[in-house]
């Protein structure tokens, strides 16, 4: 007859049997991955020669690096600066299409269609479009009088530009607020104007707490998403200072102009592909991951706080 221990046994098992998957996929592609870099980050690395233990000395040489303090500094600026903007532009536009009634299909067809856009395509279109010279940005402004700036070509106005990149493509970030926002009770809104509160008042007090899982989604996945800005930092860089890019495709000009681009893992990518160090890629590869983690846990823990 079978116990009582048996079967809670058997359960267990039959639990373990259905999580097996996945529990294996995560070991493989990220526990195994991650204590693989924390072995590496403390070797000297190239992929052809036997890692070779040199304990902190990758740690060392990362604290007197330049390029990781300019690195990490434009990349700071991008997460402090692109992830509100991103937040607050997709949240306005969802309120605004969540009002309308006629053709609302229509518009937010519109207004998703460039979160479609590659960003590779989408980088290209825009440095294009912002060219200094000839560029059609420009050229409107002219009409009415302003000096546009030089946009990409500028370092105090790269990383804006790669801003108004971001607010562009908003519209994956703008679906999921509108679906929030079209979640929430109409009847708390009724509620709230029955008791005078006006709009900023129902916005604060109806509307913010009825789609905050939405607003900590956003900011988590947009802070670790921008502590990785490669992609669109790259090719505005190269497309901007009229080089293409060289050597395996490392090009020699991320960070164009005077290095306001260059993004940390930009600098991640030229350690390990460009000078072959491994390495110390791996050591900053841990580093990244570790303040991406360190994001993540104080937002989760301290987000109620401000709302």
């Amino acid at each position: 007859m079978t116990t009582l221990a048996q079967r809670r046994r058997r359960d267990r098992l039959t639990v373990l049997s259905f999580m097996a998957p996945v529990l294996l996929g995560l070991l493989v592609f990220l526990v195994y991955p991650l204590v693989a870099s924390v072995y590496f980050s403390f070797t000297t690395f190239d992929l052809v020669n036997t890692p070779r233990w040199v304990g902190l000395r990758n740690w060392e040489h990362l604290l007197q690096d330049a390029n990781v303090r300019t690195a990490a500094a434009n990349t700071l600026w991008l997460v402090a600066v692109l992830v509100p903007a991103r937040m607050l532009g997709a949240l306005a536009t969802g309120m605004l299409l969540a009002r309308f009634k006629r053709g609302a299909g229509l518009y937010r067809t519109l207004f998703y269609l460039p979160a479609l856009a590659p960003p590779v395509a989408a980088t290209l279109a825009f440095v294009f479009l912002f060219k200094p010279g000839t560029g059609p940005v420009n050229s409107l402004l002219a009409e009415i009088g302003i000096q546009g700036p030089l946009w990409f070509n500028s370092p105090d106005w790269a990383k804006p530009s790669l801003v108004l990149l971001g607010l562009w493509g908003v519209g994956d970030l703008m679906i999921i607020f509108l679906a929030a926002l079209l979640d929430v009770p109409k009847e708390q809104y009724e509620a709230a104007s029955l008791d005078g509160a006006n709009a900023a008042h129902q916005f604060r007090y109806v509307t913010l707490p009825n789609i905050a899982p939405v607003v900590l989604f956003a900011a988590v996945t947009g802070v670790i998403q921008t502590l990785q800005y490669f992609t669109q930092a790259a090719v505005a860089a190269s497309v901007a200072s009229g080089q293409a890019t060289t050597g395996g495709g490392v090009s020699s000009t991320f960070g164009y102009p005077e290095g306001s681009t260059f993004t940390y893992p930009l600098w991640l990518y030229v350690v390990g592909f460009r000078y072959g160090a491994l390495g110390y890629a791996n050591t900053l590869a841990v580093v990244l991951f570790v303040v991406a983690a360190a994001v993540t846990v104080v937002l989760l823990r301290r987000f109620r706080s401000f709302l």
